[in-house]
């Protein structure tokens, strides 16, 4: 289970897990592609420290859920507050909330003509207007985190697939984020390169930093979440801790879909 802690450098006070508001309340969510819907009503609250996994089939919206979280896709309807702002409201400025939500996608979508630092120091720079020096000190703690202090100068082109996984969680982290959001971050990658990428998402769980992880891997979402939500044909059709969902889930669609796991 994720504990609230000292978070190392990149995991902002605001996620170590004081207060009691939400950082994530979803409401009535919809959206549809054409006429496909592919999330019909999703209700969903994530509190400050708080691991979150969604676990589903493909094509269950897990994805489009957590894209919808951040305005990379508009819901069609429903409603999404980040720390008590509606991020469809008028009044809001989506940029800025959005430089506090950190997104690490399936497939990396580092910047290949740029080195590892420089990827990581871009947005502080031109979107915070962090000095390049503090930008770097930042940024070079981060990678010394995921254990990539010594590749500072390498070009993204070389590094591994899970290497490159984990400069882009460094590069989330040093825009200080109160929200992290992991869309299949290991799904690119071959079982033996997954688990160094996984280490680092569970060291920011116990450091207290607040996640929702869409991932397929089940020993992590068991070891690491507060709450497991499984998806099912655009809707959470069952959510709970860890124990309940793995040992004793009550619909016989997350049985169907757990037995093929476990």
């Amino acid at each position: 289970m994720a504990t609230s802690g000292n978070g190392a450098c990149g995991v902002s006070a605001a996620a170590s897990g004081a207060g009691s508001e939400a950082v994530v309340r979803v409401e009535g969510l919809r959206k549809s592609f054409g006429s496909n819907m592919v999330l019909r009503g999703i209700d969903l609250t994530v509190m400050p420290g708080q691991v979150v996994t969604i676990i589903g089939a493909s094509g269950s919206g897990k994805s489009t859920l957590l894209r919808c979280i951040n305005l990379l896709e508009t819901p069609d309807a429903g409603h999404v507050w980040f720390r008590g702002k509606d991020l469809a409201a008028e009044h809001v400025d989506i940029n800025a909330l959005r430089e506090k939500i950190g997104m690490v996608f399936q497939s990396f979508n580092l910047f290949n003509n740029m080195n590892v630092l420089d990827n990581c120091t871009l947005a502080p720079v031109t979107l915070k207007k962090t000095s390049r020096q503090e930008a770097e000190k930042v940024a070079l703690a981060n990678l010394d985190s995921v254990g990539l202090a010594d590749f500072a100068g390498a070009d993204v082109n070389t590094l591994s697939g899970g290497q490159k996984q984990r400069v882009a969680i460094a590069r989330a982290l040093c825009m200080k984020p109160d929200l992290m959001l992991f869309d299949e971050p290991t799904s690119a990658l071959d079982p033996e390169i997954s688990g160094e990428v996984l280490e680092v998402m569970r060291r920011l769980a116990s450091q207290g930093m607040t996640m929702v992880v869409v991932t397929h891997e089940m020993a992590f979402a068991r070891s690491v979440s507060d709450e497991v939500v499984f998806m099912d044909e655009g809707v959470i059709a069952e959510k709970g801790s860890p124990e309940k969902m793995f040992t004793d889930p009550e619909k016989p669609r997350t049985r169907e879909f757990l037995a093929r796991y476990l």
